[in-house]
């Protein structure tokens, strides 16, 4: 059942990215969520919504998690037209519904990349006999104990062409935030992970909690702790000269760091970060256009800087969410 658009019709440019999410019976009902509310707030941040989903399942109807909450789905499609597939799996990797190599071809055919999460990866990992994919930690022990010649990689996922498979669970929530960073700007990804209290973004290359890997946000400690004294001062901006000296670093060191991860320089970076607060705060609060710019940063000219970012002045953002919600 499509949540936010329609799937089937024929994608123009512009139109926001679609994702299909297959559910199994039984489906672990955390990593649905995870997925599902990175893409909410994605859509609650941004002016303008860039993603659309819907649930599915091989034959549609109610389908439920392994908690007994439900959700209603519709069949996969024969002919799918999607950006994305995401596929939940369950607690047992032979269910047959697992079994979705031809639905997974239909995907990559039609140039959707497609995400196995934990016992669907599983499953596909042991249909195709091979060592270089990941699933979850407890599968991958699995599939060593009935006499797999291979073993899973441990990484939160790894990618074999359009196929994706991950380790699923709350690693779930770091996929998913990899991929919308694919559309919209660092900044709104991580005022989504910092609405949902997620502090560091894992890439698939990191390896799963248990080995004790160390995780940080960006996988550069300077950076991340550039980041967070960003994030601590949105309303009175901290200058990159004095970003730097807290840092014990160059300018040009700095800025090196952020063009190499995030592909700005920090002062754009830092603008931006404070801009989709900003736009959180127009959305989602009744504070006033002026005090939202004062709030994060803008005590001059906001409405100019928002519009030049954003297309759309702050006046005309809240008109149309308004008008929206008459609809």
């Amino acid at each position: 059942m499509d949540r936010t658009g329609s799937s089937d019709e024929t994608r123009n440019a512009g139109t926001p990215r679609h994702f299909d999410i297959v559910v199994a019976p039984g489906f672990v009902l955390l990593e649905l969520a995870s997925l599902v509310e990175v893409l909410r707030l994605a859509n609650r941040v941004c002016p303008r919504p860039p993603f659309t989903y819907a649930y599915r399942s091989l034959r549609g109807g109610p389908v439920a998690s392994s908690s007994g909450a439900t959700v209603p789905t519709d069949a996969v499609s024969e002919q799918p037209r999607a950006d994305y597939l995401f596929v939940i799996g369950n607690s047992d990797p032979d269910m047959p519904d697992l079994s979705l190599g031809r639905i997974v071809s239909d995907y990559t055919y039609r140039g959707a990349q497609v995400f196995l999460l934990a016992e669907a990866a599983s499953r596909y990992i042991d249909e195709q006999g091979t060592d270089d994919l990941a699933t979850h930690w407890e599968n991958a022990s699995f599939l060593r104990e009935r006499g797999a010649r291979f073993q899973a990689k441990l990484s939160l996922a790894t990618a074999r062409g359009a196929v994706v498979t991950c380790a699923g669970m709350g690693a779930t929530t770091d996929i998913a935030l990899a991929v919308i960073g694919r559309h919209v700007s660092g900044p709104a990804k991580m005022t989504v992970a910092d609405i949902m209290l997620h502090e560091n973004i894992r890439d698939f290359s990191s390896m799963q909690p248990f080995s004790g890997a160390r995780t940080t946000a960006t996988g550069d400690a300077k950076l991340d702790q550039c980041i967070k004294l960003m994030q601590a001062n949105m309303e009175d901006p901290l200058p990159i000269k004095a970003l730097v000296a807290l840092l014990h670093l160059s300018n040009r060191s700095l800025e090196r760091k952020f063009r190499a991860f995030f592909a700005t320089t920090p002062n754009s970076f830092y603008r931006e970060m404070r801009l989709a607060k900003a736009n959180n705060l127009l959305l989602n609060t009744t504070m006033s256009i002026h005090e939202v710019g004062l709030a994060c940063g803008f005590p001059n000219g906001f409405s100019t800087v928002y519009k030049t970012h954003f297309g759309m002045t702050p006046k005309a953002v809240r008109r149309e969410k308004r008008h929206a919600a008459l609809r």
